[in-house]
């Protein structure tokens, strides 16, 4: 349902870092920079996978914390994501596990990024 989302960073190379590693284990990686002359100067970065940036980041001196999930193909990509997540700095929001009081089938993590922005991973497969 949702083609694109963007947060606001205070640090770009901070984001960058903690982001290139915990959406590798998710497939998903640094596909496209926005020049800077259509931007006015701040860096706008875009990952996805599959060639289609779906996940933006922006640098601002300001930003309010978000929720974004993104998709796992399976329960390994989410403790995976977790992982890295955490190796890059992230600091625990909810370890992986299922959360049948959402759906039955709910495996999810949960990150804090170097921003305050809760992400999570999540997988809805039966196993």
């Amino acid at each position: 349902m949702i083609d694109h989302a963007g947060i606001a960073v205070r640090s770009f190379e901070a984001a960058r870092a903690f982001y290139d590693s915990a959406l590798a284990p998710l497939g998903a990686s640094l596909l496209m920079m926005v020049p800077p002359e259509h931007t006015g100067g701040v860096r706008v970065g875009g990952y996805g996978r599959d060639g289609k940036p779906s996940f933006w980041l922006h640098e601002a001196g300001h930003q309010d914390t978000v929720h974004i999930a993104f998709v796992a193909r399976n329960r390994r990509e989410v403790d995976a994501f977790y992982a890295a997540a955490l190796a890059a700095g992230g600091r625990d929001n909810g370890a992986p596990g299922l959360r049948p009081h959402y759906h039955p089938h709910y495996y999810g993590a949960f990150v804090l990024d170097p921003d305050g922005n809760n992400m999570e991973a999540v997988c809805h497969a039966p196993e």
